[in-house]
C-alpha cells in the first residue's frame, strides 16, 4: 500500500494527524526533499529506510515502490504541501494503477494557505473578490495560453502564484498588462510557516525591486489582490439584519 501524504505548508507540526501517524508507520518514506522540512522525518520510527525523490527520476521512484510493495512493505510519498497542487501525483498514480498497487491519499495543508494564516489575513473578503486564483507564470513548465497571467490578472480577483520568482520581472510586467495598477498590494511569501520565514509587503509595480532587495529567488509565494487594502464590507452572515436557517434577523 502506498500513502500519499501532504507534509503541510512547512511548520513540522502542520501536518495533519494522519498524515502524523502514516509516517510513524511507515517501512519506506520517498520524500520531496527539495522543498518538505527534514524535521518532519522526525515523525518516522527507527529503521524506516528513507529516499529523497528529489535526487530521483519517475521511474526511480516507481522502482523503489514496486520493490518495497513485493516485500509487503509500507510506503509513505511525502509530498510539499498538499499533493493535488503542483505535486506532479498524476502521473504516479497512473503508473501504480498500471502496475496494479493500491495507494490512497492523505490531504496537506498547502502553502497557500500557510501563507494566509502568516499574514492574518483573508483571501475572499465580501465587496473586494470572492474568487481565489491559484496559478503560476510559464517558465520551463508551460501554461496553457487561456491560463497566462495576462489574461488572469484582467479578473483583479485574488491571485496566488506558484513557482514564479525565478521570471519575477516578467511576471511583474504581465500583471500590469492584464490590467492591474502598480499600485496594487503584493507580498511576497518566502517559506510561509517555516522557522526562517519572511514576509515582504510591497506592491504589483515593486514586486521584482523587493524580491531583488531582499535576495529571493525561490521558494516563495507572490501573492496579489486589493484584500490586501483596508477597505471591504462587512459579512451578512453576521449581520443582525441577515436571516439564515440557524437565526433570525433582528430589528
Amino acid at each position: 500500500m502506498v500513502h500519499f501524504v501532504g507534509a503541510g505548508s512547512g511548520a513540522a507540526d502542520l501536518i495533519t494527524v494522519r498524515g502524523a501517524r502514516l509516517l510513524n508507520e511507515a517501512d519506506v518514506i520517498i520524500y520531496a526533499g527539495s522543498l518538505v522540512n527534514p524535521a518532519l522525518l522526525d515523525y518516522a520510527r527507527k529503521g524506516a529506510e528513507i529516499h529523497n525523490s528529489a535526487k530521483m527520476t519517475l521511474e526511480e521512484v516507481m522502482d523503489v515502490i514496486s520493490a518495497a510493495e513485493a516485500e509487503g512493505k509500507n510506503i509513505v510519498r511525502l509530498h510539499t504541501g498538499d499533493s493535488s497542487i503542483y505535486g506532479a501525483v498524476r502521473e504516479q498514480f497512473d503508473l501504480l494503477d498500471d502496475a496494479g498497487i493500491e495507494y490512497d491519499v492523505c490531504p496537506g495543508v498547502s502553502s497557500f494557505c500557510g501563507a494566509a494564516a502568516s499574514l492574518k489575513t483573508e483571501y475572499t473578503l465580501p465587496g473586494v473578490t470572492q474568487t481565489v486564483i491559484i496559478s503560476r507564470a510559464a517558465g520551463r513548465t508551460p501554461v496553457p495560453d487561456k491560463e497566462s497571467i495576462r489574461s488572469l490578472a484582467a479578473h483583479k480577483a485574488t491571485m496566488v502564484l506558484f513557482l514564479s520568482m525565478n521570471i519575477i520581472d516578467e511576471l511583474q510586467a504581465e500583471l500590469i498588462a492584464g490590467g492591474l495598477s502598480e499600485d496594487t498590494p503584493a507580498v511576497i511569501a518566502y517559506k510561509a510557516t517555516w522557522p526562517d520565514e519572511r514576509i515582504y509587503h510591497c506592491t504589483v509595480g515593486t514586486l521584482a525591486a523587493t524580491a531583488k532587495e531582499y535576495d529571493v529567488k525561490r521558494t516563495a509565494l507572490v501573492i496579489v489582490g486589493e484584500f490586501l487594502g483596508k477597505e471591504y464590507s462587512r459579512s451578512k452572515l453576521y449581520s443582525p439584519d441577515f436571516s439564515t436557517e440557524y437565526r433570525s434577523a433582528k430589528p
